[in-house]
């Protein structure tokens, strides 16, 4: 079968654009403020910087260097490294398609949101309306017995923006819409952490947030949370940057990348937990309790402690609609990354026009998406599905995928010289020291220290039942579903298998130098 030429980003700028709005996601807004404030506050930035440093930008150069060489998707590339490692590859789409479904229903709650923050229609109870008026929450978790037309139509809204941007391509689709995407999240982010600062009771905020508690150093568990925030807010670990990189031009510049990606997401994680805590300040002044009463994370903090301070502040109506906005680009730019992986996977296993596989995968994804979570026991199968797949899916490949690449295949050494050959920073030992043994070491310790408290009690005090079904057997389905994928011989659009192990001696001499045959180097 002739190989149909891959897309490629038409600039560097539009591929960083799109990497750095794939790491800027709802988790960077509502996660990072918290986990650095339970964590010895201004204390946690040492062991954030150093986790960047040690595990968040070398697995970004080697997600870089694995999908510019192979050009492909996860599946296809790694099967090239070693066919075995075809299933890890496919384990990786099976978890951005999980993620993807719920991640959407988020981005659905965020933009009904804006329209609730214009005349703060939650009232005095914000709590009881996220759950009650709006989410129409069952009492207790359980599976699909009802749908809330409230969350069914917006989600439906969003997934039709996702597919059309992915039906339009890598430059006139993907790219365009980041180049719109983070500057307008930048300049709304940045006047809602403006106006934050202007609130009363904003010092009292950043001093909870900033004040070093230096004792917490010496605690395992303030670094284990350090490289798991570092970890889960790049990106890394399924699929999403091999995908992105493999549209790469041969000549681009993979360090560099990864260290304007990596640490302009480190900064607005920053930006992000200073605007949270200065309004969190201000909502503990009005309240008259410490800030410490107040802090909330994740769903607590952006659709009920954000309502509260909205309905106290003058000209909340602005502030929440700027901060909601903020919510709907940073889910959208992080959604479309998520289903162009599982879209991708499917074009280069078979063949298919990049149109017919955004609707036909895409649009899968997007009804299981609305089957599932706008329902009555959505917000409990969400919270499950989110621990499980993060823990045991996400991490658990990340482990597998760089003891694979590092120890099994040693690939290492090639993906160095790879990324050395066009970037302007050189990769030194450090890079393969801290792909060899910290990072395996640091995640390893993360996944035991995650089993240990997942065996000392359920999840968020939930059924056994509850979470048989909707999160350990969404996170090993994951895998079984990468197993079963990797074993089909899929036949291409015109009909023939594809065998992804061949390779002509031109096109491994083209490996060789760093280019295919019939590409300039640019």
């Amino acid at each position: 079968m002739a190989q149909k030429p891959r897309e490629q980003w038409s600039t560097r700028t539009g591929f960083l654009l799109a990497a750095i709005g794939s790491a800027i996601g709802l988790g960077n807004i509502w996660r990072f403020p918290a986990v650095a404030y339970d964590n010895g506050g201004g204390a946690f930035l040492l062991p954030y910087l150093i986790a960047l440093l040690t595990a968040g930008i070398p697995l970004l150069i080697m997600e870089y260097a694995i999908g510019r060489r192979y050009r492909t998707s996860p599946p296809a590339a790694l099967r090239q490294m070693a066919r075995p490692a075809e299933v890890l590859g496919w384990w990786q789409v099976a978890i951005s398609f999980v993620i993807a479904t719920y991640y959407a229903v988020i981005i659905a709650w965020a933009v009904r949101y804006v329209g609730f923050s214009a005349d703060q229609a939650w009232g005095d109870d914000p709590e009881g309306y996220l759950f009650g008026t709006f989410l129409k929450a069952a009492d207790e978790p359980g599976f699909v017995s009802g749908y809330v037309s409230g969350v069914v139509w917006p989600l439906i809204a969003v997934w039709v923006v996702v597919l059309v941007i992915l039906a339009f391509g890598i430059r006139r689709g993907i790219e365009k819409a980041n180049k719109v995407f983070i500057p307008l999240l930048v300049v709304f982010f940045a006047a809602l952490v403006v106006r934050a600062l202007t609130l009363e009771g904003a010092a009292e905020g950043l001093n909870a947030f900033f004040s070093p508690d230096w004792s917490e150093l010496g605690n395992g568990s303030v670094w284990v949370a350090a490289y798991g925030q570092i970890f889960f807010s790049l990106s890394i670990g399924f699929g999403i940057m091999v995908t992105y990189a493999s549209y790469l031009r041969r000549r681009a510049d993979l360090t560099g990348s990864a260290l304007v990606a990596g640490f302009a997401n480190s900064s607005f994680e920053i930006l992000a937990g200073i605007g949270v805590f200065a309004a969190l300040g201000f909502m503990a002044q009005n309240a008259g309790v410490p800030v410490d009463e107040v802090a909330a994370a994740g769903l607590g903090l952006a659709f009920v402690a954000f309502p509260t301070i909205i309905s106290e502040m003058w000209l909340g109506g602005l502030f929440g609609v700027i901060f909601f906005v903020s919510l709907v680009i940073a889910g959208l730019s992080s959604l479309i990354s998520i289903v162009q992986v599982v879209v991708s996977a499917v074009q280069d296993r078979t063949g298919m026009h990049r149109i017919p596989a955004v609707l036909g995968v895409g649009g899968a994804v997007a009804v299981v998406s609305v089957l599932i979570f706008p329902t009555n026991e959505g917000v409990y199968l969400l919270d499950a599905s989110d621990h499980f797949i993060n823990q045991y899916g996400i991490a658990l490949a990340a482990l597998v995928g760089v003891i694979a690449v590092a120890w099994l295949m040693r690939k290492l050494p090639e993906l160095q010289r790879d990324a050395d050959a066009t970037s302007a920073v050189m990769l030194g030992r450090w890079w393969k020291i801290c792909l060899g043994v910290i990072t395996p070491v640091v995640l390893g310790w993360m996944m035991v220290d995650s089993l240990i408290d997942e065996f000392d009690e359920n999840y968020e005090g939930y059924s056994t039942d509850f979470l048989l079904g909707a999160g350990w057997s969404v996170a090993i389905g994951a895998l079984l579903v990468g197993v079963l994928l990797s074993l089909i011989p899929w036949r291409s659009a015109e009909g023939g298998l594809i065998d992804l192990d061949m390779e002509t001696a031109e096109e491994a001499e083209a490996h060789r130098r760093g280019h295919r045959p019939g590409e300039e180097d640019r």
